[in-house]
């Protein structure tokens, strides 16, 4: 199913004039109404004339997370405060957040991207959405909510935790959908086995989960232990929340909004753009926002793009998977490492549940390297030449896909904790030793 079949089939020839268009009047906005873009702009040598084309944005300057953070909390809107009917901000928990203010046509204009998300799994009018994203600040669950609720369909908004009510309301009201973190799907799932109800009386079909990296190995995990085709919905607190871009039946990438966002790939160390189809940072800018369009902003998502038509019919063009961000890449021993990698190695063994932690330190000056991931019930024993040959072939995979040898311990079921949000799976005890 397609929501809106004009935009998200269009020719690319099409949608290149559309978005010069929308790009031109951005920067126009931008530079007369938002004095830090237009500061930045004339420091650049660069005025709203220099850019015709859409080959011209690499003209203008980026924007990052700390110019969000410079100018807190309403430097970088581009309209009076009259006009924002919305305050949304990140879920970061120290320091001042990232704050992102919406007018009237912005929240339409998330309806509209977040209907295009849901219609693509397959939901519509008749079905009951369970949003267990966590409301307030943060832009997942009222994102996913108005998303449901464009499309027609009946949102449960749930929020995060108490999770025993969750299943009984999953279970009593037949929720067709669930919105919420790749890891809360796998909480709710072990939930829902001790639950006692059995699989076949809930109505759980489709899952439409982001806000966190995962994994292909994660999505197979999930599919599984919920009987559910799981979904990714891409979104970013400072373009939009849930709402950039979605998957469809093909799950074959992630469809962006481009006539919304207008995306690029560029080298992480340079900030030149990359050739077509390279891995590199992600880059969007908001070329339809009213109330705080962002030119050029850096994700610090690591991923690729594809122009080609989807078997879908849609001609939007297709992030790939996320590899991780630059920031939480890890260099330990001189090698880089993504916990991305560690959790696919740990997904494709039958034995072990896609629950890990991740710990990093230094000492004596030698990096030290720990992953503790728990092992299945059916496989946990006290049998230990069975657990150190389990752990022996952990190490010897991951040696092999990431290039080191952790010390890897082997925990008994559910003994690593959950999230009810999103997951905490690495402490990097360096940093309190790097001035």
């Amino acid at each position: 199913m397609i929501w809106n079949e004009t935009m998200e089939c269009m020719s690319r020839k099409d949608m290149r004039k559309i978005q010069e268009i929308r790009l031109k009047k951005t920067v126009e906005r931008v530079y007369h109404n938002c004095e830090p873009y237009r500061k930045r702009m004339q420091e650049a040598g660069i005025t709203p004339g220099d850019i015709q084309t859409l080959d011209d944005i690499v003209k203008l300057p980026f924007t990052s997370k700390k110019d969000l953070r410079d100018y807190y909390p309403f430097g970088l809107l581009s309209v009076p405060m009259s006009e924002i009917v919305r305050l949304q901000a990140s879920s970061g928990t120290t320091g001042k957040p990232i704050v992102v203010g919406y007018t009237r046509k912005d929240l339409s204009v998330w309806g509209e991207t977040g209907a295009r998300c849901f219609t693509a799994y397959g939901l519509g009018k008749q079905d009951v959405v369970q949003v267990s994203y966590g409301y307030g600040l943060f832009t997942g669950g009222l994102g996913a909510h108005c998303a449901v609720e464009t499309i027609g369909g009946a949102v449960l908004p749930m929020s995060s935790g108490n999770t025993e009510k969750q299943i009984m309301l999953m279970h009593d009201f037949g929720a067709v959908g669930l919105a919420c973190t790749p890891s809360y799907a796998l909480y709710l799932a072990d939930a829902m086995k001790d639950s006692g109800i059995p699989r076949e009386e809930f109505k759980l079909k489709i899952g439409a989960f982001g806000a966190e990296p995962w994994t292909e190995a994660m999505r197979v995990e999930i599919q599984e232990k919920l009987g559910i085709k799981a979904y990714d919905l891409y979104g970013l607190t400072e373009i939009i929340g849930p709402g950039v871009g979605h998957e469809c039946e093909f799950q074959n990438g992630t469809h962006l909004c481009e006539d919304h966002f207008y995306p690029e790939i560029v080298d992480p160390d340079t900030g030149e753009p990359v050739a077509p189809g390279e891995m590199g940072e992600l880059v969007f800018s908001t070329i339809t926002k009213e109330g705080m369009p962002l030119l050029r902003f850096r994700t610090r998502d690591l991923t690729s793009l594809n122009y080609s038509v989807c078997e879908c019919g849609r001609t939007s063009v297709r992030m790939g998977r996320i590899l991780g961000r630059c920031d939480d890449m890890l260099i330990i021993r001189g090698v880089n490492v993504f916990p991305s990698q560690v959790e696919s190695v740990i997904c494709e063994m039958p034995e072990l549940e896609p629950h890990y932690f991740i710990e990093v330190d230094r000492v004596n000056n030698l990096d030290t390297f720990e992953i503790r991931v728990e092992v299945k019930e059916e496989f946990y024993t006290d049998e230990m030449n069975r657990l150190l040959d389990l752990r022996k072939r952990i190490v010897h995979r991951l040696q092999s896909v990431i290039g080191l040898s952790p010390d890897v311990k082997l925990v008994e079921p559910r003994s690593i904790e959950r999230s009810q949000g999103k997951a905490k799976r690495v402490n990097d005890k360096r940093n309190f030793y790097e001035l």
